[in-house]
């Protein structure tokens, strides 16, 4: 009996392992076929190692006007507009987590249904309003739109965190004359930190992988963004450069790494509130 049972709970550890490596695979074949083909002089859609090693793909790719300027205006767009969201976010979560009132829940089922609007339901009325106050082709106009359609999201997630603050610190620095603004800024925030993080890389990827959205808000060439300049790669009648097209992602996917890279120890930690808490 007590063997079967073994050989049960073997079996059922081999299938999940199984399982896992399965999917493991669906996610490490394109990362593969990208590492792969940017060094490939003869790079398809198969994924396989390359016939030789040659670095003109990412010679062909590192010009001004290819990556650097595009490159350049995705910082600008994402940057600004995840930095606009992460304060707002901030500034809306707070009385929503301090503060209890008939309004809040309300106030909340109504940006969660706002979170399931599709971008591409609300861009005509957008791209019209747009028009009509001369947002149009403008960094600042995307950046403000970029920030008012992560909003709603970066709220619930940042007053989920905000909640595990006690607020008999906040009560503390009230009683020595700090204003909510100031216990916000020097106490909650602070101790907040992973849930900031967790808000600003969240933002920043979705905005960085946007493509709807610069394209039709954005009109110019010199202000598209690298997510709407990869299109440049699939030219007319099925042809594509692979091996730059590979390249070029490798470059694109680089400021996403690196911001994980640099915020991953506060993904990591804690909120580190043990003994803060008065008995």
């Amino acid at each position: 009996m007590a063997r079967t049972l073994a050989s049960r709970r073997r079996g059922r550890r081999l299938a999940a392992d199984a399982g896992l490596l399965v999917v493991a695979a669906a996610f490490a074949l394109p990362l593969a076929w990208v590492l792969l083909s940017s060094v490939d002089p003869h790079a398809n859609l198969k994924v396989k190692a390359p016939d030789g090693f040659t670095w003109s793909h990412f010679d062909a790719i590192l010009t001004s006007d290819i990556t650097f300027t595009p490159l350049l205006n995705s910082l600008i767009l994402c940057g600004g507009a995840t930095l606009l969201t992460v304060v707002c976010a901030a500034l809306a979560a707070y009385p929503l987590s301090r503060f209890r009132s008939r309004l809040n829940r309300p106030f909340l089922l109504t940006i969660l249904f706002a979170t399931s609007l599709p971008i591409t339901a609300i861009m005509v009325p957008v791209y019209a309003l747009f028009v009509q106050v001369n947002l149009i082709d403008t960094m600042q106009g995307t950046i403000l739109f970029f920030a008012a359609s992560q909003l709603p999201f970066a709220i619930w997630l940042m007053k989920n965190f905000m909640d595990g603050v006690p607020k008999e610190l906040e009560e503390a620095a009230w009683t020595d004359g700090a204003s909510s603004m100031q216990s916000l800024v020097r106490i909650v925030l602070p101790l907040m930190g992973p849930g900031v993080a967790v808000v600003t890389v969240f933002s920043f990827v979705v905005m960085w992988g946007n493509f709807f959205v610069p394209f039709m808000l954005l009109l110019t060439p010199d202000q598209m963004p690298a997510s709407v300049s990869i299109n440049e790669f699939f030219g007319n009648r099925g042809m594509v450069a692979y091996g730059q097209l590979a390249a070029f992602s490798i470059v694109y996917s680089t400021p996403v790494i690196l911001l994980y890279v640099l915020i991953a120890r506060r993904l990591g930690g804690g909120f580190a509130l043990g003994g803060a808490v008065k008995g």
